[in-house]
């Protein structure tokens, strides 16, 4: 098992005309990684391929965002969101993900795409203290189950005292 890197206070900015690109499988272990997901991440392409994509995640970020994203995908819908991920050495980057599944002629998902660009300063300052809230609620909640079921209650209630979902909610932000 791979030691996770200890998170650091230093932000790696993606560039404004850069994109990230990753492939994976229907577990979500990683099928391709571009050269700039390589030189933003730290991370080797032998390091990357066949490695679940998690090995990006930020302790920052809610489970419940995760299993958002997974239930959309599952819909065989795409997913647009912002989140802040791990690089290799510790340092963090943020990124407005769109993730799509691969479909295939008979329909079946036989895998993902995602696209990752980068986040607007304005949309991260409104996230990172919903993603702090949600993340304390996980915590706090007494079981990983539980602190999901709670972190997505919250965040449905943020939402719809906004009158949007999730997905206006991103889009609305990235502008």
């Amino acid at each position: 098992m791979r030691e996770r890197p200890v998170p650091k206070d230093q932000e790696i900015k993606l560039g404004e005309e850069e994109f990230i690109v990753s492939k994976t499988d229907t577990t979500g272990k990683i099928t391709y990684a571009n050269r700039v997901f390589m030189e933003i991440s730290g991370y080797g392409e032998r390091e990357l391929l066949g490695v679940q994509h998690n090995i990006i995640r930020h302790p920052d970020m809610p489970r419940a965002l995760f299993k958002l994203l997974w239930d959309t995908l599952k819909e065989k819908k795409e997913f647009f969101g912002f989140v802040k991920n791990l690089c290799k050495d510790g340092s963090y980057y943020w990124v407005f993900a769109n993730i799509t599944p691969d479909i295939d002629n008979e329909g079946r998902v036989v895998g993902y795409y995602s696209v990752r660009r980068q986040a607007p300063i304005s949309a991260i300052r409104t996230v990172e203290p919903i993603y702090r809230e949600m993340v304390r609620i996980e915590k706090g909640a007494g079981g990983v189950k539980q602190g999901i079921a709670k972190a997505q209650g919250y965040l449905q209630d943020l939402l719809q005292s906004k009158r949007t979902d999730y997905e206006k909610f991103a889009l609305e932000l990235y502008g």
